[in-house]
């Protein structure tokens, strides 16, 4: 009788331990849970932090259900989305997203993977819209991250639209170029473009060149004949002055400004030992047959 008596308390006593773990359960601080009863959600705890440790839930008819608190990353498959230039771009993406609300979440999606059937979804047809708004050559150059703000709002509307119960914290496009097979036929389309824009720049340069050497030969010329007007009148100025000085030395002593004129051109006749062919009576001479010129 004792003996039964023993087994049936350790009957109890391993029920009573099995329903014991079965009414508890914990949530640490990186978690939130939804009670689940019957099938449908009755609580949710820790959504907004606080409510971390241990807690119950009646056993057998309730399930806890456990989601991240954290942000959770959803990466997107590369796939070819068209510009607004007809070119097809592969474009790689990823989203960050947080859950806020564990039972809208529950509600709408259930669980992580069907959340990322809905981010797909989503991310794919925000994608598609923005970049068929502009051209391959914007989302291929510098306006990257202009692309990445007006995709994440995008995301934002729809996620918000269908109340999924999480946060978009971020959304950033990885890569966005061209397939292998069409990117070398637009490179060599660029480098047309880029070397008949350098044609024309490099035309309109000469032409500016030729412009300014034309104007600055003929302001060379403008100088070089105002400096030849200025040299004559100068010259013409010098010999004026000369021939008075010349004209008033005369009047002073004609004959010493007949012998000085003669020394001169016996100078410049006689210079490096120049022929010269006269009469011997010729008046050239006259000062070398009398000292006073005469005969």
């Amino acid at each position: 009788m004792t003996r039964t008596i023993s087994i049936v308390g350790l009957v109890i006593l391993v029920i009573a331990a099995v329903l014991a773990s079965m009414s508890i359960y914990t949530v640490n601080e990186r978690q939130s849970a939804l009670v689940i009863q019957l099938g449908d959600p009755v609580a949710q705890v820790n959504a907004t932090g606080g409510e971390e440790g241990l807690h119950f839930k009646v056993p057998f008819i309730s399930d806890v259900v456990h989601f991240d608190r954290r942000n959770i990353e959803f990466n997107m498959d590369p796939e070819e989305i068209q510009a607004a230039d007809q070119e097809r771009l592969v474009v790689d993406a990823f989203l960050r997203y947080r859950i806020v609300n564990p039972l809208r979440f529950y509600q709408t999606v259930r669980n992580e993977a069907g959340a990322r059937a809905r981010l797909r979804s989503i991310m794919d047809d925000s994608l598609r819209g923005v970049i068929a708004s502009i051209p391959s050559s914007d989302v291929i150059s510098g306006r990257r991250s202009e692309l990445m703000d007006r995709v994440q709002r995008a995301v934002e509307i729809q996620v918000e639209t269908q109340d999924l119960g999480i946060e978009v914290i971020d959304v950033r496009i990885l890569r966005a170029d061209l397939p292998q097979q069409i990117a070398e036929r637009v490179f060599q389309r660029m480098r047309s473009e880029r070397e008949q824009e350098a044609a024309r720049i490099r035309a309109e340069g000469e032409q500016v060149a030729v412009e300014i050497r034309a104007n600055a030969d003929r302001q060379a010329a403008i100088i070089q004949a105002e400096a030849r007007a200025d040299a004559e009148r100068l010259r013409g100025e010098g010999d004026a002055q000369r021939n008075a000085i010349y004209a008033t030395a005369y009047n002073r002593d004609p004959e010493f400004f007949a012998f000085y004129r003669t020394m001169q051109a016996y100078e410049q006749a006689l210079r490096d030992g120049t022929p010269i062919v006269v009469p011997p009576d010729s008046a050239f001479f006259d000062y070398f047959r009398s000292e006073s010129g005469r005969d």
